[in-house]
């Protein structure tokens, strides 16, 4: 699966789901500080789901139509350990109960809760 580590997502979770096996491209390293627009670009051009703790991705898929196929998991989770975010992304794409194309999952602590866009 190919996933885009928004800039705010811990490098250490990066590691973690490249060890995985997960084809990972990561804002922080490759882009550091460009637009919330163009990281939704990023995502649309390559076909990846992004991987965000910023909660403005809500309104950039329902205001603004930025809608990336693959789907928006916002991670609401807070404080975390750096390598948490990992283990969050990893069971969720892993769970066969969950699809998260065309979809915003939103995590917190409580619960996972979706909203389909596409």
């Amino acid at each position: 699966m190919k996933l885009l580590a928004n800039e705010n997502f811990p490098a250490a979770s990066v590691a973690i789901l490249r060890n995985l096996g997960y084809d990972v491209t990561s804002i922080d390293e490759d882009d550091p500080s460009i637009s919330d627009e163009a990281v939704m670009k990023i995502a649309i051009q390559q076909d990846r789901t992004n991987l965000t703790f910023d909660r403005d991705y809500g309104e950039l898929i329902f205001k603004h139509g930025y809608q990336p196929p693959m789907g928006v998991i916002y991670l609401r989770t807070d404080p975390y350990n750096p390598t948490f975010p990992a283990e969050i992304a990893h069971q969720l794409i892993s769970s066969s109960g969950l699809m998260l194309k065309g979809m915003l999952t939103v995590v917190t602590d409580e619960k996972v809760r979706q909203r389909r866009y596409l």
